[in-house]
């Protein structure tokens, strides 16, 4: 009796030393995506979470979690049990619901680990089209009663509504010109542009790959400084002579309150997986610059990326606080 007692003190100092992540994680991690399976979000987060698997040694399942703009999903995360087997992908809108009055989440309501991707705005027109060019689609949207072209990519007041508003401001128009469709994001949003539900897609081409590749889209311009090097073809918005660029991010994060132990296991497997070669060229090819933030970096960027896109939305008509 007095050796089974022994043994088992034993373990529980063994266990006391190594804390209360000795085996975490011990079973799958989940990986909440706030929009549809097939968009940008869902591809960059699906090429990290195979990376993630192979440096958390246990499968992370990629959940998608759409509606409300976002809101369901971003919620959803901040939401979740802090025990370390929930982590989430956050995008630009998650700054925006407060402004927008759609709740009282924000950036804030999470714990952030750091960008993960960049991936640039766009326009992209139906292949059969008669928009060849920006020019012509800034000149067609002058011409036409305001509301005659619809565009979409995410909610209203998502970051791809606040892209388009940014270009045609930037051209001199009022940046509601454009009537807003809002999609659950970018996938769904291309098929409604494929069917002829609306005129022009303002997210990423990035997103339109599929498409792109198989003809039935076509991107008219990047909302960049520069043309980009996975789409040499399609124009940059300053060759286009409009002053406004526009890329999405997109974060992984987690619900605050994980052990600190647990929380450093995450963040550094997640580190490390960003610096995997295969992680890195499964995004560069499809376009998407992989990122990972120096500590504090992220939150400079995020600030002074939210003010830019409040000012949008007061433009819009949409800023409610």
């Amino acid at each position: 009796m007095k050796t089974i007692i022994k043994a088992a003190l034993g373990a529980a100092a063994l266990l006391s030393v190594a804390g209360p992540s000795w085996a975490f994680p011990d079973r799958p991690v989940q990986l909440i995506v706030p929009w549809a399976a097939g968009g940008g979000m869902d591809a960059v987060m699906r090429i990290f979470a195979a990376g993630y698997e192979a440096e958390l040694k246990q499968p992370v399942n990629v959940v998608n979690r759409t509606g409300g703009g976002g809101l369901t999903g971003h919620t959803a995360i901040a939401n979740a049990t802090p025990d370390g087997y929930t982590v989430g992908g956050i995008s630009p809108e998650i700054s925006f619901f407060k402004t927008l009055g759609l709740g009282d989440i924000t950036i804030d309501s999470v714990d952030t680990f750091s960008r993960v991707s960049l991936i640039p705005a766009g326009v992209t027109v139906k292949a059969d089209s008669p928009l060849k060019t920006a020019a012509d689609y800034i000149k067609a949207v002058k011409d036409n009663p305001k509301g005659t072209f619809m565009a979409s990519g995410t909610g209203v007041g998502g970051s791809w509504h606040i892209a388009s508003g940014g270009l045609l401001k930037a051209a001199g128009l009022a940046p509601d010109t454009v009537r807003w469709v809002p999609s659950n994001g970018g996938a769904p949003a291309l098929q409604d542009l494929v069917a002829g539900g609306i005129s022009v897609f303002t997210g990423s081409p990035i997103e339109a790959k599929g498409m792109l590749d198989a003809g039935r889209v076509r991107t008219i311009l990047l909302m960049t400084e520069e043309r980009h090097p996975s789409f040499p073809d399609v124009p940059s918005a300053k060759e286009a002579g409009l002053d406004w660029t526009y890329s999405n991010w997109f974060a992984l994060s987690a619900p605050k309150g994980v052990p600190a132990d647990r929380r450093k296991i995450l963040f550094e497997a997640a580190e490390r997986t960003m610096q995997r070669p295969e992680v890195r060229k499964a995004m560069a090819d499809r376009g998407i610059t992989p990122v990972w933030d120096k500590p504090g970096e992220f939150a400079v960027y995020a600030k002074a990326f939210t003010e830019r896109g409040v000012a949008v939305l007061q433009d819009l008509g949409l800023a409610k606080q």
